[in-house]
């Protein structure tokens, strides 16, 4: 498994943790920032991967989404 498919793997295995109301798979701004750092990586990569797969970043830091 390369760097990229073991990246994607562990957003889908964290964004398993919770769902908001619309049953939709969420992942915390903290949890993609802890994410990047540890699979050295930007944080765009974290939120395209997200989009698609259809979860949602939510609890932003910067209070955008």
């Amino acid at each position: 498994m390369d760097g990229k498919e073991q990246l994607v793997e562990a957003i889908l295995e964290t964004a398993n943790g919770g769902q908001d109301p619309d049953g939709k798979k969420i992942l915390t701004c903290s949890e993609a920032f802890e994410l990047a750092k540890k699979f050295e990586t930007e944080v765009a990569e974290i939120g395209r991967i997200c989009n698609q797969h259809d979860i949602k970043i939510c609890k932003c830091q910067l209070g955008f989404f």
